[in-house]
């Protein structure tokens, strides 16, 4: 059950930026709802939600990068959302299943995922070997610290429903199999 339950008499701000959310996402999941509480904390996390837009990492990498996120800090809300996300984005549903443990048939997503959970894992204090890792791969300086934002950003959604138990509103995906971060 909910800790904190979706707020139905939002205050003018919350609802203007919930009316947003809707015509971006054809609806207003509870995480959001539940964020309406407080304005300030829905209006960052539609700022996060809406910046990624501008990089240059694409939206099918965005959702594997917080799947692996959501996968090593256990939560399900967030699990459940991306693979949604990840299924509109074309992701097979086995490479979804997989991202949540960081891995990935593709070895330039692999070491996107790697590098994340190395930044979630080690609270982004990670070495020199794991820049020049992620470098090797492909990855712009300007698309690892998209990387970083992204890792930082879903942990504040993960928290959030954590803290709150959101109820999931998506088609549920268990997170037993994960190896949680250490």
């Amino acid at each position: 059950m909910s800790r904190i339950q979706p707020n139905t008499t939002p205050d003018a701000k919350s609802q203007e930026l919930l009316s947003g959310v809707k015509q971006m996402l054809g609806g207003t999941p509870n995480m959001f709802t539940t964020l309406a509480h407080s304005s300030s904390s829905l209006g960052f996390a539609v700022a996060g939600f809406t910046g990624f837009g501008a990089s240059k990492l694409g939206a099918a990498v965005r959702e594997q990068l917080a799947l692996t996120v959501a996968g090593a800090n256990g939560c399900e809300y967030c699990a459940s959302a991306h693979t949604a996300l990840g299924k509109m984005n074309k992701i097979p549903e086995g490479e979804l299943a997989n991202n949540l443990n960081a891995k990935s048939a593709d070895t330039k997503t692999q070491a996107a995922l790697t590098f994340a959970r190395k930044v979630v894992d080690a609270r982004g204090h990670v070495a020199d070997s794991d820049l020049q890792a992620v470098r090797a791969a492909g990855y712009s300086d300007a698309e690892i610290l998209d990387i970083v934002t992204i890792v930082a950003f879903n942990t504040f959604t993960n928290y959030i429903n954590s803290v709150a138990k959101t109820e999931v509103d998506f088609p549920l995906v268990s997170i037993s199999n994960v190896a949680k971060a250490a």
